[in-house]
């Protein structure tokens, strides 16, 4: 049985997986992140690196170079000679392999034959998992490690009478790497690490109400479970992140998102040493802390809003407009301003009050009693660029410089190690920045204000890049302090969590977990050109979403229908076979709430393919429901009404096929399958007639 449905799924999930040869929806991301792997070049996403790595693995297998944008879905692979298709190859393969795991998994629980194979025929034909598992995207490897965590778990739970042997050790361990796998493709695989951490606490109360298990005993029980489920799978993740940071050693697209400390440690970066004590006559390049947000910046270019006078802005990257000379204070003397004098080479001390001159357009960093462009709070001062060259300011442009971890009180301001504060004289407020970007006659750079209660962190800048003309080549030089693995690893981790909680702008095709059982959005995967007929959609096959959906609270319903005809001595199915679906029922509805209810308190942006795991285990499920229903059968009618079923499940994923592989239909066949008002695919590229194509 397993030997014919792997048959049959290869036929099934691998036919024209060559078409189309073009990028398809996030084969754009995905595939350009395999091109950064085999560069080396560092970039940032919202997953783990596990799937990501798999397809550049892929990649490299069949030779391919990086070179290869990926940049828009419909770019043609065969001109550029990408090896796309062995790329689709290996989510493919998983999505074959899906199949029979979905088949031992219902025989691993004591399911019939019928059932099992039914089970995994309607997973074999569900139309989005079919869509999925042919492209190159995340979504197959994670219901793959997903399924393949069940299927060991189930396994496991199967041999509690042969505790310690090899045959209980096995699908234990098998647990733990498949929880690891899962965690590391997607954060969405945390789920079904709690569903078996759920499951485990179940199975230990059994053990602890055992009386023939000695304490002894059930503590060994409990350490090879830690081991198993708990040490393995963060042994996994971890390692698989040694890895990501070791493929990517050099600078690249993500390098913003990162730290000062993080960015130094790549090849390539642009932090050289730099001179160590800051002193007046310095040119300094200033960096944001808190955000990332990059540098302390200006352009010839004014605001539209406030004072109108120049921009003051954090750019990402370092330029020579983010240079800025350190000079101090202006004196009045007899009514006539003049420059505070220097004597020498005078080191910037904490304390110390300075004008900041940017010195490509001669402005001095410079705040007032205007409203910031995007921050209009009375708390936010503007930050501006004021003056011209020869012209000495005023008093609105000095600052008092605090150093929040000095040392001493004597010492001069450090680059790199000092975190210093900007403190405005005359209003008492501190340079600012946070996340917040400016209107696009700003270019949509970061908003830097003075702010009088901002967050603390938030007015902290340090000093990257220090020169002085009277710098010798013997002066001290420092640079950042190379992170360890674990702080890369951490910091890596907030990063993925705050892009993550960032992805909420609309999107044509989002959804709402609310829309996904009822199956009532797809998402439009990839159109032919030039009006050409063929177009793919996901969408899943309606019989399977709605029927799996449905088996949900069947289930339920017939549980309590149970529960309370046997308080009246009514019997309808044994014990012993009650206890048993009802161990896999719990096991899989558990699964699928565990994997859909957790995103109604996400308001990122959301989409179809993310109710794929939970409607793995809405399938698995409905298996256990059609068991329970043919229960009293006889086996050649329970086959038969298997096969009405499975009929009726092939007819609709054949009709709605045209969608999955992005073949041609006729117009009437295309605006015939709308069944919903949502499903929103266009039909006027369809062919009138079928003898067109």
């Amino acid at each position: 049985v397993v030997a014919g449905l792997t048959l049959l799924s290869l036929i099934v999930r691998l036919y024209r997986i060559s078409h189309p040869s073009e990028v398809v929806f996030d084969e754009v991301h995905f595939g350009g992140f395999a091109g950064k792997y085999i560069k080396g070049a560092f970039f940032m996403d919202v997953h783990p690196p596990l799937g990501k790595l798999l397809i550049a693995a892929s990649g490299v297998l069949a030779g391919y170079d990086g070179n290869f944008s990926f940049k828009e879905i419909g770019l043609d692979y065969l001109e550029a000679k990408v090896p796309y298709i062995t790329m689709r190859l290996f989510p493919g393969i998983l999505g074959v392999l899906l199949v029979p795991m979905a088949y031992i998994t219902m025989r691993n629980v004591g399911l019939s034959n019928a059932s099992a194979v039914l089970t995994a025929l309607a997973v074999l034909f569900e139309n989005a998992l079919a869509t999925q598992s042919r492209l190159i995207l995340l979504d197959s490897f994670l219901v793959f490690f997903t399924g393949l965590t069940v299927m060991m778990w189930t396994d496991f739970l199967s041999n509690q009478e042969m505790p310690f042997t090899f045959t209980w050790w096995y699908p234990l361990a098998m647990t733990g790497v498949s929880l690891g796998l899962a965690a590391s493709v997607k954060w969405v695989g945390l789920f079904v690490i709690a569903l078996v951490g759920m499951s485990t606490l179940h199975n230990l109360w059994v053990i602890l109400g055992d009386l023939r298990v000695s304490p002894i005993m059930f503590m060994k029980h409990f350490l090879a479970r830690a081991i198993c489920l708990i040490l393995i799978p963060i042994t996994i993740y971890v390692f698989l992140f040694e890895i990501h940071f070791l493929s990517l050693p050099n600078t690249g697209t993500g390098t913003g998102f990162m730290s000062a400390e993080f960015q130094a440690s790549l090849k390539g970066n642009e932090i050289a040493a730099t001179y160590e004590n800051v002193a007046f006559g310095s040119t300094i390049y200033l960096r944001h802390v808190a955000t990332n947000g990059g540098y302390l910046h200006s352009h010839a270019h004014n605001y539209e809003t406030g004072s109108k006078q120049q921009q003051i802005t954090c750019y990402p990257f370092r330029d020579d407009n983010s240079a800025f000379l350190v000079k101090p204070m202006i004196e009045y003397i007899n009514g006539t301003t003049t420059e505070k004098k220097v004597e020498g080479m005078q080191y910037l001390k904490d304390g110390d009050i300075i004008r900041l001159e940017h010195i490509p357009t001669k402005k001095h960093l410079h705040s007032h009693d205007h409203r910031p462009p995007v921050t209009e709070n009375e708390h936010h001062n503007e930050a501006s660029g004021y003056g011209q060259e020869g012209y000495l300011g005023d008093t609105n442009d000095h600052w008092r410089v605090e150093v929040t971890n000095k040392v001493s009180s004597t010492g001069p301001v450090k680059a790199i190690t000092s975190k210093i504060r900007l403190i405005h004289t005359n209003t008492g407020c501190q340079l600012f920045s946070h996340n917040t970007k400016l209107p696009e006659w700003a270019y949509g750079q970061q908003e830097v204000t003075c702010a009088k209660n901002g967050k603390r962190s938030h007015t902290l800048w340090i000093v990257e890049y220090n020169v002085h003309p009277q710098f010798s080549e013997s002066e001290r030089k420092v640079t950042y302090r190379r992170p360890s693995f674990f702080s890369k690893f951490m910091e890596s981790h907030k990063v993925m969590w705050n892009i993550n909680q960032g992805l909420t702008s609309s999107h044509p095709y989002d959804s709402r977990p609310e829309a996904w059982p009822l199956l009532r959005r797809g998402i439009s995967f990839w159109t032919a050109k030039n009006n050409a007929p063929g177009q793919i959609y996901l969408l899943g096959n309606p019989l399977v979403w709605y029927g799996s959906f449905i088996s949900v609270f069947t289930f339920i319903v017939f549980y309590g229908a149970t529960v309370l005809l046997r308080k009246r001595r009514l019997e309808l199915i044994t014990n012993i076979y009650l206890n048993q679906i009802v161990n896999a029922a719990v096991l899989f509805s558990m699964g699928w709430a565990l994997h859909y209810f957790p995103f109604f308190l996400l308001r990122r942006q959301l989409f179809l393919h993310h109710y794929l795991p939970a409607l793995y285990f809405a399938i698995l499920l409905m298996g256990v429901v059609f068991d329970v229903v043919t229960h009293r059968l006889r086996p050649a009618t329970k086959w038969v009404i298997m096969a009405i079923v499975f009929i009726a499940i092939f007819w609709t994923f054949v009709d709605f096929s045209p969608l999955t592989y992005g073949t041609a239909m006729h117009r009437h066949h295309c605006e015939r399958l709308k069944w919903g008002k949502h499903w929103d695919w266009s039909c006027l590229s369809s062919p009138e007639d079928t003898h067109l194509y």
